[in-house]
C-alpha cells in the first residue's frame, strides 16, 4: 500500500495488473453503464479450477456477506466490518438483479447488481446523487454532484479446465477538487485492494488456503 503511494508513476501498469492486452483493448459487457469514465481499470488471473468451482466464492462478495477477500485488517480500520468467508457459504449462493452488495455498513452508497449471468458474469453499479443519496437513470439529467461506477466479474472457461476471472471497473464523477483528491488518494489503494481480491479468489477456488 505504501509503495503504491510513492510510486504514482507505475499507477497505469498497476491498472492493468495481470490483463493481456487483448483483455485490455476488448469492449467487455457493462462497458456501456458508464460510457465516458474518468478513471478506468482492468485486472486477470489465471485459476486452475473451472468456473463453477470459481463462481460461488464470487457470488457470496460484499461487506455483511462474504467480504472481498482483500486486505481484512485495512478495510476494518474505517468501520467496514469486514469478515472475508474462508468457505462457501449457502444462503449466499443467490443473487438477483437490484441486490445490494454494501462495501461498509453505513457509509456510502452500496453497489447494486446490474446485470448476473450466473457462473459466467456478475456486473455491480453505483449511480447515485451524492447529495440527496438517490439513484438516477442514464436517461435522467446528471445531478451537479454524482458517481456513476461499474464493476465486471467475469469468468472465462479454457479448454485446459483453467479460469480467467476479469475484474473490470469504469468509474465516472463530478469534476471538483474533493473528488480529485478522493479518488488521487484512494484510486492507487483500490488498484492494490483489487488484486489482493483476486488473488484471494484463486486461492480459495484451487484450495490453497491455510
Amino acid at each position: 500500500m505504501a509503495a503504491s503511494l510513492l510510486t504514482p508513476f507505475l499507477n497505469d501498469r498497476r491498472r492493468k495488473w495481470g490483463a493481456t492486452e487483448d483483455e485490455v483493448q476488448r469492449s467487455w459487457p457493462g462497458d456501456d453503464l458508464v460510457p465516458d469514465p474518468k478513471g478506468t481499470y482492468i485486472h486477470a488471473i489465471t485459476i486452475q479450477a473451472p468456473a463453477a468451482d470459481v463462481w460461488p466464492w464470487l457470488v457470496q462478495i460484499g461487506q455483511g456477506r462474504g467480504g472481498f477477500y482483500s486486505y481484512e485488517l485495512l478495510e476494518n480500520l474505517i468501520g467496514c466490518k469486514m469478515h472475508n468467508a474462508d468457505e462457501i457459504v449457502p444462503e449466499l449462493q443467490h443473487l438477483e438483479v437490484g441486490d445490494n452488495i454494501p462495501m461498509h455498513p453505513s457509509i456510502g452508497n452500496p453497489y447494486k447488481v446490474a446485470v448476473i449471468e450466473p457462473g459466467r458474469a456478475l456486473i455491480l453499479l453505483i449511480r447515485a446523487d451524492m447529495e440527496t443519496g438517490n439513484t438516477f437513470e442514464p436517461t435522467d439529467k446528471i445531478p451537479a454532484k454524482y458517481q456513476n461506477s461499474s464493476w465486471l466479474f467475469l469468468l472465462d472457461e479454457n479448454d485446459d479446465g483453467t479460469t480467467r476471472l476479469i475484474s473490470r471497473s469504469r468509474n465516472d464523477w463530478n469534476q471538483s477538487l474533493g473528488n480529485t483528491i478522493f479518488y488521487g488518494l484512494f484510486g492507487p489503494l483500490t488498484l492494490e485492494m483489487d488484486r489482493k481480491l483476486l488473488l484471494g479468489i484463486k486461492q480459495r477456488a484451487e484450495g490453497h488456503l491455510t
